[in-house]
C-alpha cells in the first residue's frame, strides 16, 4: 500500500472511530436524562399532589380522618395542612390512635392532640362512626389513612363507617389515595355471611387487591353502606401507580407491622392470630417469625415475647421461649410470583404441634379473633386438621373467588 492509499485509510479509521464516540456519548446522555431522576417512576400518593386539592379546601371547614401514615412529604398531614393556611376542626382517628400510640386491639380515648390543640375523636373506642353532632360544623371530610389489603385490617371498616356518616349527613369524602402493598394479588376463601364481624364485614376475600379509593367506590357500588346509602366522593389518585407496583410504606401502618417484609407476610401469617402460635407479637420482628413453647426440640430457631407498652402489653406465651420458623430472610418475591397467600406454613406447624387439639382452641391462644373469623371460612380449619392438599384447599375457595375478581374490576381506578 502506498502512502497515499494509507492516509487514505487512516483518515477513514479515524473518521469511523469519532462517530462511533459521539453515537456512544449521545446514547450514554440519552439513557442518562431518563433516569437521573430517581423518583420519576415512583408513585406519588394522593396526599403529596397538593396541588389537585389544596385550592378545594380552602374557605371550608375540614374534618380529618388520619393516623401517622397520613403524611404529605414527610410531615403529618394535620400540621401540613395548618401550615398551609387550612382549617381543620377536628380529627378522627381509627384503631392504634391518630399518633398511633395506642397497642392492636386497645380502645381508644377522645382527647386533645398535644400538638396542634385540635380535638381528636376517637372511632376505636366508645364510638366507630362520627355522629350528625360530630358532623355538624364540617363542610368537608377528608380521608387519608395507609391500608394493607387483608380484609381483617380494621381501616376499611374505619372508612365504611365514615362514607355511611357523610352520606347520611349530606357531607362530600375526599379520599387522598394511598398505593396498597399487597395490591399485586387476590386471594383466600370468600367470607360466608355467618362469620361476619369487626375483622370480617363483607363477601371478599382474605387479600381484595384494592385500593382506599377504589374500596370506597366497591363500597358505594355493591351497595355495601347501611340502607345501600351512597357516599359523595371526590378521589385523589395516586400517580404512577399501578396494582404491580412494588411500594415500600414510608411509615409503619401499625405498631405490630414495622418492617416492610412484616407488610408483605401479614396476610398469610394473620391466620395464627387464631392459632395458639405465636407471629411474634412482643417482639421486635412481629409478623416475621412463627412458635410456640410446645415446639421445643423440633425446632432450633426461638423467640421470647414480652410486654412492649404501645406494641403488645400482654402478647400470647409471655416471658416463654417460642421455638418455630424465622421468615426474616424469606424471599418475599416468591409471593409476587405465586400471588397466593402461603398456607404451607399453617400447614406445617399443625402437623409438627404435638397437642393438636389445642392448635386451634382460642380460649388457648387469648388472641384479638378465633381462626374461623380470621379466615373467613368454617372449612379451612376442618381441611387443615384432615389433611387436605393445598391444592385441594384452593379449589374449594371457588366459584367464589373468581366472581369476587370479576366484581373488583368495576371499581378500579388503577390497571
Amino acid at each position: 500500500m502506498n502512502l497515499k492509499n494509507l492516509l487514505i485509510a487512516s483518515l477513514f479509521l479515524f473518521v469511523f472511530l469519532i462517530s462511533t464516540y459521539i453515537i456512544a456519548c449521545r446514547s450514554d446522555s440519552s439513557a442518562k436524562s431518563t433516569t437521573s431522576d430517581p423518583t420519576a417512576a415512583k408513585p406519588i400518593t394522593g396526599a403529596d399532589q397538593t396541588e389537585k386539592y389544596i385550592a378545594y379546601l380552602r374557605g371550608k371547614r375540614i374534618g380529618l380522618v388520619a393516623n401517622p401514615t397520613s403524611i404529605i412529604g414527610k410531615q403529618a398531614i394535620a400540621d401540613s395542612l395548618l401550615a398551609l393556611g387550612i382549617k381543620i376542626q377536628k380529627v378522627f382517628g381509627p384503631e392504634h390512635g391518630f399518633r398511633g400510640n395506642a397497642s392492636n386491639g386497645a380502645k381508644v380515648q377522645d382527647e386533645v392532640d398535644a400538638k396542634t390543640g385540635l380535638p381528636i375523636i376517637s372511632l376505636y373506642g366508645k364510638t366507630a362512626k362520627p355522629t350528625k353532632e360530630h358532623l355538624a360544623d364540617i363542610d368537608l371530610m377528608i380521608f387519608d389513612i395507609q391500608d394493607v389489603g387483608c380484609r381483617f385490617y380494621t381501616n376499611i371498616n374505619t372508612l365504611e363507617y365514615v362514607m355511611e356518616a357523610c352520606a347520611e349527613n349530606n357531607k362530600e369524602l375526599l379520599i387522598l389515595d394511598r398505593p396498597n402493598p399487597n395490591g399485586y394479588f387476590i386471594d383466600g376463601p370468600i367470607l360466608e355471611d355467618s362469620l361476619r364481624s369487626g375483622i370480617g364485614r363483607h363477601r371478599i376475600p382474605i387479600t381484595h387487591g384494592l385500593t382506599i379509593g377504589e374500596f370506597a367506590q366497591f363500597l358505594n357500588g355493591e351497595g355495601y353502606l347501611a340502607n345501600k346509602i351512597k357516599c359523595q366522593l371526590k378521589i385523589i389518585k395516586v400517580a404512577n401507580y399501578t396494582h404491580d407496583t412494588p411500594y415500600e410504606l414510608p411509615v409503619k401502618p401499625s405498631p405490630n407491622l414495622n418492617t416492610p417484609q412484616s407488610i408483605l407476610l401479614y396476610p398469610s401469617l394473620c391466620l395464627f392470630e387464631g392459632t395458639i402460635i405465636s407471629q411474634g407479637r412482643g417482639t421486635q420482628m412481629p409478623f416475621t417469625v412463627l412458635g410456640a413453647p410446645a415446639l421445643k426440640g423440633k425446632y432450633s430457631f426461638s423467640f421470647r415475647p414480652v410486654s412492649i407498652p404501645g406494641m403488645s402489653e400482654t402478647p400470647l406465651h409471655q416471658n416463654n421461649d417460642c421455638y418455630g420458623l424465622d421468615l426474616r430472610q424469606y424471599d418475599t418475591n416468591q409471593l409476587r410470583q405465586t400471588k397466593q397467600i402461603n398456607l404451607k406454613w399453617l400447614m406445617e406447624l399443625y402437623k409438627a404441634y404435638p397437642e393438636k387439639e389445642k392448635f386451634f382452641d382460642f380460649s388457648q391462644s387469648k388472641q384479638m379473633g378465633n381462626f374461623d373469623k380470621l379466615a373467613g371460612t368454617t372449612k379451612l380449619k376442618k381441611q387443615i386438621i384432615a389433611g387436605w392438599s393445598e391444592a385441594d384447599i384452593r379449589k374449594s375457595w371457588e366459584p367464589g373467588l373468581s366472581q369476587y375478581k370479576q366484581t373488583r374490576k368495576k371499581y378500579l381506578l388503577y390497571p
